[in-house]
Parts: structure tokens; sequence; C-alpha cells
């Protein structure tokens, strides 16, 4: 047996300790040896009574151990050049699902990406591509935008927007755009102020769709949150000048899986900001420090 085993018993036991110096040093070993403590102190927590000031300390340990594993794996994913979108927004998750089952959720995905794929064929245009796709995905699993409870942080989780079917613009378009890249089908995010929107990318150039301009090389634009109602150009363009914004290229091209991560921390710091929720929104503001570039 490793020596590191009894190490960790031996500590958790300190961490009722009166001293506050004695406590943060203990607290500092324990959370040295990561997520392999927790059995440790979820096991005292449940057996060992030391009143509420011993539980409270053991809780707040395990978020901290689950919260730097959550930065590690999230500085790793932004200095991987792959920066594959559905990892991405899976340890975004474990943020505040730590114990989420990933397997199933990219199960889950599967299944979707099989359902559309049975219906797609190499003899479809890129708008009947679509049409296919928001059939399937609006109509028979039944996503939609969730209107009612826009602001809630839940509809940025990813685990919870597929058990929920309902999600804020941002997380639709990016399960929308994950399940359709891996079907071959080039529809990206595209980072438009106050809204997030997918673009059908015109990869052989192939001409106008309803984009008669094929400018920025879209085909055409899609709105996830609206049960995959197609658009062009010359919405985009109305939607910035009601903003009194510029048309920059960033708002009509595809964005980054970086900079849609990004996006998807910082709806989750607006939410937390609603409800008042200093902790999280600092927590959070780190994470999305660690993300580089946009």
């Amino acid at each position: 047996m490793s020596t590191a085993i009894p190490s960790i018993s031996a500590l958790v036991k300190l961490i009722d300790d009166p001293d506050e110096d004695i406590f943060l040093h203990v607290r500092d070993e324990i959370v040295k040896y990561g997520s392999k403590a927790i059995p440790y102190l979820e096991k005292s927590w449940e057996e060992d009574y030391y009143g509420l000031v011993f539980q409270s300390r053991i809780e707040n340990i395990i978020h901290d151990i689950q919260f730097e594993e959550v930065k590690s794996n999230l500085e790793e994913w932004s200095n991987c050049p792959e920066k594959e979108l559905l990892e991405g927004a899976i340890i975004v998750a474990k943020y505040q699902y730590p114990g989420l089952d990933e397997e199933s959720i990219r199960s889950f995905i599967q299944t979707i990406k099989q359902d559309i794929w049975l219906e797609l064929n190499d003899h479809l245009t890129a708008y009947e591509q679509v049409k296919v796709f928001n059939r399937i995905f609006f109509k028979s699993h039944k996503f939609h935008g969730d209107n009612k409870n826009y602001h809630s942080p839940v509809n940025s989780y990813i685990n919870t927007v597929l058990e929920s079917k309902k999600g804020n613009p941002l997380s639709l378009c990016l399960i929308y755009s994950i399940i359709a890249q891996s079907l071959d089908l080039p529809i990206y995010g595209v980072n438009l102020p106050n809204h997030f929107v997918l673009a059908y990318i015109d990869e052989r150039g192939s001409g106008a769709m309803i984009n008669q301009e094929n400018e920025f090389g879209v085909l055409c634009y899609i709105n996830a949150f609206s049960n995959g109602v197609i658009f062009n150009t010359s919405e985009i363009k109305q939607f910035l000048d009601e903003l009194k914004l510029p048309h920059n290229r960033e708002y009509f091209e595809p964005c980054s899986n970086s900079a849609i991560i990004k996006r998807m921390l910082t709806n989750l710091i607006s939410s937390f900001q609603r409800v008042g929720n200093s902790e999280k929104v600092e927590e959070l503001i780190l994470l999305r420090n660690i993300i580089q570039g946009n």
C-alpha cells in the first residue's frame, strides 16, 4: 500500500483543528493530493461528525480540489492545437457538475448524429441538409430555446441542456455545430453580439443559396434558438444597425472554439452576477482568463 494513503487519512482527521494556521496548512497538503483525496474526505464527512465547521471545511476542500482540476483541464484544453469543442463544453460543465457522466454525453450526441445521418444523402443541397437536420434536432429530439428562464446557468451546461432539451443560443448552437461537423456539414458558430448563431460555409464554392452576394463565404445563417430558422447576411446587418454596431467581419464569419468556450463562461458569469453569487463569479472569471486568444 502506498504511503500516501495513510497520510491522507491522517490529514483529514486534522481538519477540525481550532488553530486556523494549522487548518490552512492541512488544507493545502490535502489539496496537493488532488482528486484521490476526495473519497477520504467524503467518508469522513459521513462518518466523523465533529460539527458544522468540520463539515463545512470538508465541503470547501472538496470544492477547491475539483476547481483546481477544472482549471488544470481547461489550461490543457486551451494549450491543445485541436481544442475539441465538445471537450471544452464538458470541462465547463464539470465546474458545476464534477461527477457528470462524460460518456453518456458523448453517447447521446452520437445517437442524435445517427438519427440525422440516416436521413441525409449526397444528393441533398445545403438548404435541404439543414431542413433535414432541423427536423430531427428540433422536432424529433425536441430541442428548443429556453425563453422562460433565459439567463439560468443550467442553460450553459451541456449535460443539463441535453437532459432538458432546452438552452440558450450559445449552448444550442454548440450542440448543433458539434453534430453537424461530425456529419461533415460545414456549420460553425458565429459570435454575434447579444446573440449566437451558426453559419453554413460555402466550402465548395457553389455560390449563393439564400445569401445572394455569398458574402464572407457563407451560404446561409441558422438561428438554433429559434428552431433553426434560416436567414441571410442582410438580417445580420440590420441586427447590427439596431445595436448601432459596425459591420465587422467577425460578426459574419465563424469564430474559434476558444471564443465559443470563452463566451460560454461569460454567459455563466452574467448568470451568477444576476443572482449575486460573487464567489462563483470570481471563479468563473479565473477560468475565462485561462483561455488564450479569441
